[in-house]
């Protein structure tokens, strides 16, 4: 497998080594994730594509929401040929990006769940399952972008009747690729734009020999960005610790009586905002669900419900508020005036001693 440590660093941008990125949207999904990349700005994507970040290989996105290539298989701007290439081992290398669910394609009857192109010589669908049987084992890198790809997501709760799976479910949790990088897994539904180009990014610096592997969590998630809970970045997070708790929507405290996941829950957007540092559920006003954790959706729902030992938790922050609360308050009012030594007089109280004569 093709890394790139060797790379002089007196080569200019034309000579450096290009990396493919191939990205298959074909699993079962709604694109959402596709559509929310458009708005990563920390890195963009034209950043990425374009260079303009210093250290970084050459790049080719072959992405079906952008790409050029849009004709049939066999045609002259065909997209899927691309996929064919890297099968046939002449795009070495590439990462692998994929995007929903993955259907369980022995349980499909006579037909199929999903596919991605046509086999030009049968004139069937290649299915999803089958690109990733082809791809997988060449891939320098694989990445599963949204809660769809990562875990299942909505497809794969229970009763679903395609036998829906995440990535490493398909491939093996303890999946390798030729370059000894695990699967990456980019939760959220969708996943957060910066989170992803951010991600790639990463790994586009370990191609480039620029950066260590990958460090990852036991659910495959980017540890810098998956480390800690939405409770911990959340602005609301003082609310809970006074145990003053929204019954409505509308309010500025602490959300968990309405259903917020948030102190269980593993993720970065109260703190990193959506766009640009902006948005993100929470932060405004909505009730965290869950939607970037392996055990999303049944592990969560009924949704708007208190979360089970909720009750408990905001019982003890209740009795622990009111008396934080209290002690805060007479402290407020202490702070609250200005020290009694300022005012006009004939004599000096502020406590000033003279150490002179």
């Amino acid at each position: 497998m093709t890394t790139f440590g060797q790379v002089e660093g007196t080569a200019t941008r034309d000579e450096a080594p290009l990396v493919h990125v191939l990205w298959i949207n074909a699993g079962l999904s709604c694109d959402g994730d596709s559509v929310a990349l458009t708005a990563a700005t920390q890195p963009s994507i034209e950043e990425i594509v374009l260079g303009a970040l210093p250290g970084l290989p050459r790049v080719a996105v072959h992405w079906p929401l952008i790409d050029y290539d849009n004709g049939p298989v066999g045609g002259v701007n065909d997209f899927i040929e691309w996929f064919f290439k890297a099968e046939r081992g002449e795009l070495d290398p590439f990462v692998l990006v994929v995007e929903g669910s993955i259907p369980n394609e022995k349980i499909n009857g006579e037909g199929y769940w999903s596919g991605f192109g046509t086999n030009p010589e049968t004139g069937q669908p290649i299915t999803t399952n089958e690109w990733l049987d082809r791809l997988a084992p060449k891939a320098l890198a694989i990445v599963a972008a949204g809660t769809c790809a990562t875990y299942g997501g909505i497809h794969a709760m229970a009763g679903n009747p395609t036998g829906a799976m995440g990535v490493p479910d398909y491939l093996g949790w303890d999946f390798r690729t030729g370059a000894g990088i695990p699967i990456v897994c980019i939760p959220g539904c969708p996943t957060h734009p910066d989170n992803f180009s951010e991600t790639l990014l990463y790994l586009l610096y370990q191609a480039a020999g620029s950066a260590p592997m990958i460090p990852l969590d036991d659910a495959l998630r980017p540890t810098w960005l998956f480390g800690k809970t939405v409770h911990e970045g959340c602005d609301r997070a003082g609310y809970y610790e006074q145990g003053d708790f929204t019954t409505e929507y509308g309010s500025p405290k602490c959300l968990v009586k309405i259903g917020c996941w948030g102190p269980v829950v593993k993720c970065n957007v109260p703190k990193r905002g959506w766009i640009n540092g902006v948005g993100g559920c929470p932060n405004v006003g909505g009730i965290c669900i869950g939607c970037t954790m392996p055990g999303f959706p049944d592990k969560f729902m009924p949704f708007m419900d208190e979360p089970p030992g909720a009750r408990v938790s905001t019982a003890a922050s209740g009795a622990y508020g009111s008396v934080i609360r209290g002690l805060r308050t007479m402290t407020m009012r202490t702070v609250d005036k200005e020290p009694k030594w300022r005012h006009p007089g004939d004599k000096l109280t502020t406590g000033y001693q003279k150490s002179w004569q």
